[in-house]
């Protein structure tokens, strides 16, 4: 991955990845339990990225300080983070809000960088920042105008809980970033998995009857969550920790909503508002003056 022009389209390839996780979630709604589904998925792509890592002669993590180290990542970066906001919205909790509070991870990652890896937010980053935020806030505008203030009350479990899921993902990256910058992504990514579905499937069977339909679209969505996703989206994130600073990685996931809302247009004839699209111009600007260098 040395030509500057794939290095420039990996964050836009990784940005389009991550957003279809919406998509894939809506779908998997239809046909399985939010955790039951997600335990599927990580054994799933715990075997198949094993079963690569063998084939290729991976090396695989040495001691027990760094099969731990993976192991704590895959389980604040998988299992906490996706576990908790499936949950939470498969309970009530209202797309937009799930949707802003995801917003809320690179002004996290911005406001505790400096301090856990001593990474300079110049005035013109956290300005992209807040671009960023108030520009989600717009393409999320039509899911958060249907939003009862006073309904968020009934909804205060799922909404505390998609905020750990926040907090685990952030500090997940910062882990990431910090104790596994070295190692073989593919024996990494294994473990990573094995450790978060060891950690979901209790949860699933304590508070789902494991419900899973199997049919061509349970496949299909079960096959793109397990390789492009499990595997293509989160080592393009993975690489892209290990070559840049965190806080302007995660400032790509500002894009994630505008692209759900086109997706979503494209798939399933939702409209698509004058105010989202200028959002969705404000959210590109905020990533360009919060990513560049």
């Amino acid at each position: 991955m040395s030509s500057p022009l794939i290095l420039r389209a990996i964050p836009l390839i990784f940005t389009f990845l991550w957003s279809s996780g919406w998509v894939v979630a809506g779908y998997s709604a239809r046909y399985a339990d939010a955790l039951t589904f997600l335990v599927v998925r990580f054994a799933s792509a715990a075997l198949i990225v094993s079963l690569l890592a063998l084939a290729t002669g991976a090396p695989w993590p040495r001691g027990w300080r760094a099969l731990r180290n993976a192991a704590i990542s895959g389980v604040l970066l998988h299992g906490i983070y996706l576990g908790g906001v499936w949950w939470a919205v498969r309970h009530g909790l209202p797309a937009g809000i799930s949707g802003l509070i995801a917003g809320l991870q690179p002004v996290l990652t911005a406001l505790f960088a400096p301090a856990l890896l001593g990474e300079r937010i110049s005035p013109i980053r956290w300005l992209g920042i807040l671009c960023g935020f108030i520009g989600i806030a717009l393409v999320l505008e039509p899911q958060l105008a249907g939003v009862q203030p006073a309904a968020l009350w009934g909804v205060l479990g799922p909404i505390l809980i998609n905020v750990v899921g926040m907090f685990s993902v952030t500090f997940g990256s910062f882990f990431q970033k910090t104790h596994l910058s070295t190692g073989d992504l593919r024996t990494v990514t294994a473990v990573q998995y094995v450790a978060a579905c060891l950690v979901v499937l209790p949860f699933a069977y304590a508070f789902e009857p494991m419900r899973i339909e199997w049919n061509l679209t349970m496949w299909l969505v079960l096959t793109w969550s397990a390789v492009v996703l499990s595997l293509g989206g989160i080592g393009l994130y993975f690489y892209m920790l290990r070559r840049g600073e965190v806080s302007r990685i995660v400032t790509f996931l500002y894009l994630v909503p505008a692209l759900v809302a086109v997706e979503a247009w494209l798939l399933f004839g939702e409209t698509l508002t004058p105010l989202q699209i200028g959002g969705m111009a404000v959210t590109i600007l905020g990533v360009v003056l919060a990513s560049r260098k």
